[in-house]
């Protein structure tokens, strides 16, 4: 058995969840980790599992067609021990190109990492929520500053605050 990475992505219809999980329990395989979301219509998901190569890829085939469905086995896990605590960080403001890059340079400026990244865009209303974890030695009033000189050469509102465990 090996660890294995399968992405689905494909134009949305009711079931894409229970075919792809049901093929994939009909080979044996174990469900680790997972991420699903609609991305403008378009169903997105992504398994870590714990299966056989072959057989997952004989297991998802008659799915493929309506979706793109990748399946590669991983390397060794790399354990994810937090940095130091976690804050939610919020961005919401006009539409434009840059938005995701600019403001995530700051938090990884200062040693952090971002362990959740969503993005929807509404209209013309863009909205980024992140699941951020700082070092200890981060200095907050640094980055808070650094966040909002950003945020206004962006257009943009960001805040950062610590996380509540609801949050997370």
């Amino acid at each position: 058995m090996s660890q294995l990475a399968v992405t689905v992505i494909g134009p949305d219809r009711p079931g894409i969840i229970a075919d792809v999980t049901e093929a994939l329990a009909q080979a044996g395989v174990n469900l680790e980790d997972s991420t699903m979301t609609l991305l403008r219509g378009h169903f997105a998901m992504m398994i870590v599992c714990s299966g056989s190569l072959p057989e997952v890829k004989e297991a998802v085939e008659p799915l493929r067609g309506e979706l793109v469905i990748t399946v590669r086995q991983m390397g060794p896990e790399h354990a994810h021990a937090p940095i130091g605590p976690p804050y939610i960080l919020s961005v919401h403001g006009a539409d434009r190109p840059g938005i995701v890059s600019a403001i995530t340079r700051m938090i990884a400026s200062v040693g952090g990492t971002i362990t959740d990244l969503t993005t929807r865009l509404s209209g013309q209303l863009y909205v980024l929520t992140a699941e951020v974890e700082l070092p200890p030695t981060a200095a907050l009033g640094m980055l808070q500053r650094a966040l909002e000189i950003t945020a206004e050469e962006l257009g943009v509102g960001v805040t950062l605050r610590p996380a509540e465990s609801d949050d997370l």
